[in-house]
């Protein structure tokens, strides 16, 4: 199989990744032989190694959200990346944040981090599939958030926090599933909803 016909037929599959397991039985090697096969098709650019034994067709763009999503299930994007999409936070996160009910865990992909935080199952609501990615609604990644740091394992300053387009009612009730420390820090949010907010940087321009 030359690499057109390998290209043409990984375009069939319709997957953002392909393991080491799949690769041996489309392109029908034995896995002694397969390593160095595959070593040419990354260096001739027709496979990305993202990280051992998983890769991705170098054509058609390289979705790291869903590949992540897939790789680790059940999980969805949430906590700073959609805090950062969703304009909550200014800051861009250099990690690609999602909830799991499995344990915590962090994986490189393409010299990208990927970091999943553990949630329990009870809180493992409110995100939905979006271009095949389950992604957490802005009001329950702020809730994510908020629950990690009450807990201890996120740093979180909401003070700069924009909360302008989110909905005070999907918030409200979110919420009331949480532990009452995270119900607290929510009611204090809850006056900023719709207001732009003056950030020091701001002030200083003013």
């Amino acid at each position: 199989m030359n690499d057109i016909q390998l290209i043409k037929k990984l375009i069939l599959f319709n997957k953002p990744y392909f393991t080491v397991a799949d690769l041996e039985k489309i392109l029908d090697m034995k896995r002694d032989s397969l390593g160095v096969k595959l070593n040419k098709l990354v260096k001739k650019g027709v496979l990305i190694r993202l990280k051992r034994d998983i890769y991705c067709p170098a054509f058609g763009g390289m979705d790291l959200d869903r590949i992540a999503n897939e790789l680790y299930y059940p999980s969805y994007l949430s906590f700073e990346t959609v805090l950062s999409r969703s304009g909550i936070i200014s800051q861009i996160p250099y990690t690609i944040t999602f909830a799991t009910t499995r344990r915590t865990k962090i994986l490189i992909l393409h010299k990208t981090e990927i970091t999943y935080s553990h949630l329990k199952k009870e809180y493992f609501f409110g995100f939905t599939l979006k271009s095949n990615v389950y992604e957490a609604d802005p009001e329950k990644a702020v809730l994510d958030q908020l629950y990690l740091a009450s807990i201890g394992k996120r740093w979180t300053d909401t003070s700069e926090w924009s909360m302008i387009g989110m909905e005070k009612k999907k918030f409200i009730k979110y919420s009331k599933v949480f532990p009452k420390k995270v119900q607290g820090m929510a009611k204090d949010l809850l006056p900023r909803f719709g207001k732009t907010v003056v950030t020091l940087e701001d002030k200083v321009l003013l």
